[in-house]
């Protein structure tokens, strides 16, 4: 492993983060089984201590929750952590599309300017800091202009109380209306070794106009860290039961590739999800990958990933692999 964390800038904005993040969305105990959260702060300051910076979490997540946890974990802490949350999945309000229900609530797709103007205060105050990082608009809304909505998002920026722009789930033509109306720093998209959608069409766009992409589900929603096996079993809410990513058939095929990533990561003495983590940071386009953790081992093995340089040879030789193994795999859930 490298001495030095991989640190690289999010956009035209100034703000840099570590090239390994943390993703929160299990923190919120939604979709996932239910959650600890002492569990979690200690995660999150793991994360802190093993020279990770960037933090992302969403109000959707638990309805406030993973917000909440994040705020108290980084207590004393703000100047160590760059803050990334979300906006544009509501229940304080019905305008724009039903998205789905939650705690009995439903929720919206709305990023109109009274929204995210509201939005950014609750979330401020469930972190507890007076300024974010990075503020990204989660799901797209067919009802608002995108014009209106990343207006908003510059206006929060000249008045201090965000640093940068971002916006996730988004098409192509999404992005090409983003940054015809100003400037975006970043976009959040799913992207791992099993999910690659995203190089057809966005990262060109990217590339051509300075915007960062940040990864989530990098390591697959774990089907990619080495320690879900053919033979594992879901329970309780775990998204996982009825995604057919995690069929017996895809997890064989998954187990087929880790083994020939296995010699790679000793070369480095690393882990299998370090390596596979270290493999996405090094794909054209991708600047940082999200990763989840819900403990503190999870949280400071995913963050050393950052210090881990493959040569060349290496990516190559696991792309080979992904494509031997990974040919007909389910991507979809």
């Amino acid at each position: 492993m490298n001495d030095e964390m991989l640190i690289r800038p999010i956009g035209a904005s100034g703000v840099e983060a570590s090239a390994v993040g943390l993703g929160t969305w299990a923190i919120g105990g939604w979709m996932w089984g239910g959650a600890d959260d002492a569990a979690s702060i200690k995660a999150i300051q793991a994360s802190l201590d093993a020279g990770l910076s960037l933090i992302d979490t969403a109000p959707a997540y638990g309805m406030g929750h993973s917000e909440q946890i994040v705020g108290q974990a980084i207590k004393g802490r703000r100047d160590q952590v760059v803050l990334a949350t979300k906006c544009g999945l509501v229940w304080h309000t019905q305008k724009g599309n039903h998205f789905f229900d939650q705690q009995d609530k439903p929720v919206h797709r709305y990023l109109g300017a009274d929204s995210i103007v509201h939005e950014v205060e609750q979330s401020l105050k469930r972190l507890g800091t007076d300024y974010l990082d990075l503020y990204i608009t989660h799901w797209q809304d067919p009802t608002t202009p995108i014009d209106e909505t990343l207006e908003a998002l510059l206006q929060l920026k000249s008045a201090g109380k965000i640093r940068a722009t971002g916006a996730s789930n988004v098409t192509a033509e999404d992005l090409r209306a983003y940054v015809a109306a100003g400037q975006l720093d970043s976009i959040q998209e799913e992207f791992s070794m099993i999910h690659r959608k995203i190089e057809g069409e966005l990262v060109p766009i990217c590339a051509d106009h300075g915007v960062s992409i940040l990864s989530y589900s990098s390591l697959a929603l774990g089907l990619l860290s080495g320690k879900i096996g053919p033979d594992r079993v879901f329970e309780g809410d775990d998204l996982r039961i009825t995604d057919p990513r995690f069929s017996v058939e895809n997890r064989t095929r998954v187990a087929a590739l880790l083994d020939e990533v296995a010699p790679i990561a000793a070369d480095h003495n690393a882990t299998i999800a370090q390596t596979v983590i270290a493999w996405t940071l090094q794909q054209p386009g991708i600047t940082f990958a999200l990763c989840g953790a819900r403990n503190p081992e999870q949280a400071a093995e995913n963050a050393a990933a950052g210090r881990i340089r493959l040569t060349d040879q290496q990516v190559q030789t696991i792309n080979e692999a992904a494509a031997r193994h990974l040919t007909d795999i389910v991507t979809t859930g």
